[in-house]
């Protein structure tokens, strides 16, 4: 469950609630009953690894244009008859 900020707009008082997604906000300050507001901070997530790519959480069907069209070259090179070889042997 999230932890959520609230300040107390009257008294200044701020505290943490632990509140479920389907919880109602908390409105009311528990020290001076004044009214409260959720505060929004920076959140904790690091980015670990060497880098993040567009192409990182998709699969094949991605760039499926690119991944044809060097596929298409690399049989092309490959089907070509392989050149005559002269009979000389360089051992």
């Amino acid at each position: 469950m999230p932890t959520y900020a609230y300040r107390c707009t009257a008294c200044e008082h701020r505290f943490d609630a632990v509140q479920s997604f389907s919880d109602a906000a908390l409105t009311e300050c528990p020290e001076c009953h004044g009214a409260l507001r959720k505060e929004y901070g920076s959140i904790g997530v690091t980015f670990n690894g060497s880098g993040f790519y567009r192409t990182d959480s998709r699969g094949t069907g991605g760039n499926s244009s690119v991944a044809s069209a060097s596929s298409k070259s690399e049989s092309k090179s490959s089907t070509s008859p392989a050149p005559a070889s002269t009979g000389t042997s360089t051992s």
